[in-house]
């Protein structure tokens, strides 16, 4: 071969290759988009929830590995690390924070005032000091929230309704998470009923032990179990000394139901974290939060737990009955 059609073929091909150049950038896919999670609670605890969290995100088009990735925070009911973990989710440069609950949400929001924030809370936000409004929240951040804190007086009245006869009831109450306006509420609605509610303040899992041990001497005939992710991240604890105790609980989480408690009156928060992944898929695909208003889910669930009640002796009225969304056999 001649050192002429060497060289032609050299540039033919070196042709060539500039010619694909071209094609293999264009080719190239957009950097995967990275969301930040935010929990207070733990990840076994949150299982379902961030499930239904997914699925709205798959509602707009995202799914988690395919074409969006999620760094996960969990401060396993640590208050304290939650700074940290947000401001660690701010150097991880994600396009949006989702955070949950109102901790985590405030967290968040003294991490940042650019990155996006989308919290799912259990409480006003306007009141939390998270949004300036529900139809204009303004900044960074929205979200979605869901009826519970404000559905304590009704707790209390669903559980008189099973236990008429018990004139003292408690209410255990975890300080820490911002959520002590409940017993004002919770003693008002007491009067009305006519009957002495006692508030126990519990932020360590040996508080919650002494708690019960109080039930005996008060005679309490009926506990009210308060919102918050310490308690709520104690089903396990609760619902054996629930059981151990005899004691006739309502909470607002379904899972202490499931789990052996005897019935739990709250917003549904696989809505509410439906409704967050959507908005997050939302500001994803350009749109502001400060145009999203605040989403509230309306959606309360009675889930009552027969066989516990079969357990402590209790029969539920027909008309209570008739009124679940859910019985557990």
């Amino acid at each position: 071969m001649t050192n002429h059609l060497r060289r032609r073929e050299f540039f033919t091909l070196l042709g060539s290759a500039a010619a694909a150049w071209p094609i293999a950038v264009g080719a190239q896919q957009p950097a995967m988009p990275v969301v930040g999670y935010l929990d207070l609670g733990s990840p076994e605890a949150r299982a379902n929830l961030v499930a239904a969290f997914r699925k709205g995100l798959s509602e707009t088009g995202y799914v988690e590995g395919r074409n969006l990735a999620i760094e996960y925070r969990f401060a396993h009911s640590q208050f304290d690390r939650l700074p940290e973990l947000a401001a660690d989710l701010v150097r991880h440069g994600v396009a949006v924070i989702v955070a949950r609950p109102t901790q985590s949400a405030l967290a968040a929001k003294a991490a940042t005032s650019t990155i996006p924030i989308v919290f799912e809370i259990g409480g006003d936000p306007v009141k939390a000091g998270l949004v300036a409004s529900l139809n204009r929240p303004g900044s960074n951040i929205t979200g979605a929230a869901s009826l519970n804190v404000e559905l304590g007086p009704k707790r209390l009245e669903l559980l008189h309704e099973v236990v008429p006869a018990a004139t003292t009831i408690a209410m255990l109450l975890d300080p820490v998470t911002g959520v002590e306006n409940q017993s004002i509420d919770m003693l008002a609605a007491a009067r009305t009923l006519g009957v002495q509610l006692h508030i126990l303040r519990t932020s360590t899992e040996r508080d919650i032990t002494m708690a019960f041990a109080t039930l005996a001497e008060l005679r309490a005939g009926a506990l009210v179990i308060g919102g918050g992710s310490f308690l709520l991240g104690r089903i396990e604890l609760l619902t054996a000394l629930t059981l151990r105790h005899a004691v006739p609980s309502i909470s607002q989480d379904r899972d202490l139901t499931a789990a052996g408690g005897l019935m739990s009156y709250g917003g549904n928060l696989a809505e509410s974290y439906r409704l967050a992944g959507v908005y997050t898929g939302r500001i994803l695909k350009g749109e502001k939060p400060s145009d999203l208003p605040v989403q509230q889910s309306t959606k309360v669930e009675l889930i009552i737990n027969i066989k516990t009640a079969k357990a402590l002796g209790l029969t539920f009225p027909i008309t209570l009955l008739g009124r679940a969304d859910e019985v557990i056999e």
